[in-house]
């Protein structure tokens, strides 16, 4: 299956709580820190959630 890398571009100060919990579901808690996740349509809902938090890497 395929893979997709994630980076988290955006702080989550000062973010609504359900933000937050979508950052961590994806693995994310930190500036700048890249995760590697199946690229499978919930992941995608997610990204698509938090546009202004996360970012896709190639």
């Amino acid at each position: 299956m395929a893979t997709i890398k994630i980076k988290q571009i955006g702080s989550p100060i000062r973010r609504p709580e359900a933000q937050r919990k979508m950052l961590i579901g994806l693995g994310l808690n930190k500036m700048n820190r890249v995760v590697e996740l199946k690229d499978t349509p919930e992941v995608r809902g997610t990204i698509a959630r938090l546009p202004h938090l996360v970012a896709v890497v190639d």
